[in-house]
């Protein structure tokens, strides 16, 4: 089996961005990593079809809710 080799880099980030990011998060433990892949593929999604990315982003808010309660 052929492992795929992936890169890992770091980004600086204001606190404020951060925050914004950590508001985002489904899980505690979710990572910057998922929460980006979200969002970029929200806004493919956007440019394509924008009832679908409001239908993708009403789902993460009713994720959210329901883990936090």
């Amino acid at each position: 089996m052929v492992q795929e080799k992936t890169t890992i880099t770091t980004i600086k980030l204001t606190k404020e961005t951060k925050s914004r990011l950590d508001k985002l998060k489904i899980h505690k433990r979710e990572t910057y990593e998922d929460v980006i892949q979200k969002i970029l593929s929200i806004l493919n999604t956007l440019k394509i079809n924008p009832f679908q990315a409001k239908a993708k982003l009403d789902e993460f808010d009713r994720i959210r809710r329901e883990v936090k309660s």
